[in-house]
């Protein structure tokens, strides 16, 4: 965001904070408690056993790492929102609305084709900053707005 005029500027990313900061940290303890346990495991066990416990670690890591990666991001050109699995990319037109109810855990965008699309880019667990966010991609909102087609005949119902 500009802080001189208070618009939003682009290329902009929106990222969860508190979802982040547990995800990665809480991957990164269990893989370095799995490289512990896998060098003071009694000699009995091979380096290959040693090797998978290390694997399972960077297994439930990368599990976590689908929960730091939701983001939203909004360029000149399109909306992009990476949720846990899927990535999708739309044009500005597509995109009607945003809104997060209260007690959601994160907001849905309305889309031009009568559908909606969660945004995990932005969680309520966030507060003020999910709020915030929240209204700088609105201001956003009528980017790429057309004009009402008009009906045939040129008059208006």
């Amino acid at each position: 965001m500009d802080e001189v005029s208070g618009e939003t500027t682009l290329p902009r990313t929106w990222r969860p904070r508190a979802v982040r900061l547990v995800a990665y940290g809480l991957g990164l303890l269990i893989v370095a408690t799995m490289v512990v346990l896998a060098v003071i495991l009694p000699s009995e066990w091979r380096v290959m056993d040693r090797f998978l416990v290390v694997l399972l670690g960077l297994a439930v890591a990368a599990g976590l790492h689908m929960l730091g990666r939701p983001r939203l991001v909004a360029t000149e050109r399109d909306v992009v929102v990476v949720n846990g699995i899927r990535t999708h990319h739309l044009a500005w037109p597509e995109v009607l609305d945003i809104r997060m109810p209260v007690g959601e855990p994160w907001p849905c965008l309305d889309l031009s084709d009568g559908t909606s699309l969660p945004v995990m880019g932005i969680q309520s667990t966030d507060g003020e900053y999910a709020r915030r966010g929240l209204e700088e991609f609105r201001s956003l909102l009528g980017r790429g707005e057309g004009r009402e087609p008009e009906s045939p005949g040129g008059a208006r119902s």
